[in-house]
């Protein structure tokens, strides 16, 4: 009962506050200067609190849902991953004259050569029907006079657990470019005093891209595993804006014949 008392009593001050802001409305273009200023000013303070709250219930009523870590995988899969960077919302969602090492959070790194940075980054909300992650990352390059770009994501110890030359790990992208760029992905394995790399190109094609990583050609030592890590590589990636929307790891058995 108490919960629909205080229900209708928000509404009708709701209510009031509209037919309120209404009349202040019409009666604007008769007020003082002073009247109108006093009123302007209290206008801005409400619209600033009305800005925010909307932000906060877009983002939240938006799809994909925050959090989620939802993403097809190939059947037989032990292990499958999405970063947090494209899950959950940054403490610090852009960065400006990028360094060249840039923390972006506990997972994501960002790295390149250039003496003078032109490049920015910012974490943005998928709201298309098709995205599957809730936030992606949105790389905006202007003159690029370094030799590398890279993304690194740094992969959870889960990732480590049970890997053997046995199994493959996928890799799947959903990047939208603004022009064609050549992408490479490298998977880096620590192992002793060794590190295993394996690169693959992404396919140029399309927003959807896959590669898979065989672990099968390594020379990896099962029983020294340390650490592992993803890089992106961006070939010539100079006055191009890179939108990755989406990044997951799915690690499964090779199958047996």
């Amino acid at each position: 009962m108490a919960n629909v008392i205080s229900s209708l009593l928000e509404r009708l001050i709701a209510h009031r506050e509209l037919r309120r802001w209404s009349a202040e409305a019409r009666n604007a273009r008769t007020m003082s200067f002073a009247q109108l200023r006093a009123r302007r000013t209290r206008a801005h303070a409400l619209r600033s609190r009305i800005d925010e709250a909307l932000r906060e219930a877009e983002a939240r009523l938006a799809l994909p849902a925050i959090g989620s870590d939802v993403f097809p995988v190939p059947h037989g899969t032990d292990w499958s991953w999405r970063p947090s960077l494209w899950r959950a919302p940054l403490a610090r969602r852009g960065m400006a004259s990028v360094d060249g090492t840039s923390q972006i959070d506990d997972q994501v790194s960002v790295h390149h050569d250039c003496i003078r940075s032109e490049l920015s980054l910012r974490q943005v909300r998928n709201t298309r029907e098709a995205d599957l992650a809730p936030f992606g990352l949105r790389l905006e390059v202007f003159s690029f006079e370094g030799s590398f770009l890279s993304l690194v994501a740094e992969l959870p110890p889960e990732a480590l657990k049970g890997l053997e030359r046995r199994h493959l790990i996928r890799l799947s992208l959903s990047v939208a470019l603004e022009k064609p760029l050549e992408i490479f992905a490298r998977l880096n394995i620590l192992h002793g005093p060794n590190t295993e790399q394996i690169v693959r190109e992404l396919p140029a094609e399309g927003e959807e891209k896959m590669v898979e990583f065989d672990l099968a050609y390594s020379e990896l030592n099962e029983k020294r595993l340390e650490k592992a890590w993803i890089d992106l590589i961006f070939e010539r990636p100079d006055m191009n804006q890179i939108e990755i929307r989406d990044l997951t790891l799915a690690r499964c058995p090779r199958a047996e014949f």
